[in-house]
């Protein structure tokens, strides 16, 4: 199977991302960052920076969360201490959850 050439996103996916995009630029800005100081500090390339700055979806994840730490944009509502009690809480309840989802292959008999 071949990958489709573009991927449709929803339009609250793109306009989160345009948003966190103009938010870091605008801190980066502020804080008299160059698009190669802040590429230099988050061990990424300036072309990478500009397509997070411009909103590009297929920019990696980690990357952008790493520039908007950098600039001091957060990237959740919440303190580092609060942070690290969530992500225990989100790591506790997917610990619970089974690893595999299968899709059951008997039909069913409801007919009674």
């Amino acid at each position: 199977m071949t990958k489709p050439k573009t991927r449709s996103y929803s339009r609250y996916a793109t306009e989160a991302t345009e948003l966190l995009g103009l938010t870091i630029h605008e801190a980066r800005i502020q804080r008299g960052l160059t698009v190669a100081e802040a590429a230099e500090r988050a061990g990424i390339s300036r072309g990478l920076v500009n397509r997070i700055e411009n909103g590009e979806m297929g920019c990696a994840i980690g990357a952008a969360i790493e520039l908007a730490a950098i600039v001091g944009v957060p990237v959740f509502d919440a303190e580092p201490t609060t942070l690290t009690r969530h992500l225990t809480n989100a790591r506790d309840k997917v610990s619970l959850l089974p690893k595999k989802i299968r899709k059951s292959t008997k039909a069913v008999k409801d007919d009674f």
